[in-house]
């Protein structure tokens, strides 16, 4: 069943429903992967890391909350159930139990990386088929980037 008809030729639609798919995914997964690590963080650095894993997920769920309206403008249904995302989150993520404050930073730094990654190949992929998704996917690595960045400052000259 289609409810919104895409403004997109189905093969274009294809490649930018499978890139939003993906985004979304990683999004959902960073921002609880980021809050796991955020109720866990211990150590000198607690009260800084921890508030810079909101500013993750804060900016992940925003995110995550713009690709599956996009996704649905495209007439593409968005899928944020847990288990498509536990199905399909394949990035970094912490261990269970208390995380020391540079492990926190390793595993955001690392976790964001991949995510800029994977990001960086939507947004080639969607350069011919749909401009708009991959103008959206630019703005979204920025942002990403941008939180690397700060989390591995955090970590130097360690990383």
């Amino acid at each position: 069943m289609t409810v919104v008809k895409s403004p997109l030729p189905d093969d274009a639609r294809k490649t930018a429903g499978e890139a939003l798919q993906d985004t979304l995914v990683d999004l959902l997964g960073l921002s609880l992967i980021a809050k796991q690590a955020h109720w866990n963080v211990v150590g000198p650095r607690f009260r800084s890391v921890h508030l810079q894993l909101d500013e993750v997920v804060a900016a992940s769920r925003g995110h995550a909350d713009t690709v599956a309206e996009r996704a649905a403008a495209l007439g593409i249904s968005p899928d944020g159930r847990p288990e498509t995302v536990a199905k399909a989150f394949s990035l970094p993520a912490p261990q269970e139990g208390w995380l020391r404050d540079t492990e926190a930073v390793r595993v955001m730094t690392e976790a964001l990386g991949a995510a800029v990654e994977r990001l960086r190949g939507h947004i080639e992929a969607t350069e011919t088929a749909d401009p708009v998704t991959q103008d959206l996917l630019i703005a979204i690595t920025a942002e990403l980037e941008k939180q690397r960045w700060m989390f591995e400052a955090e970590n130097y000259p360690e990383s």
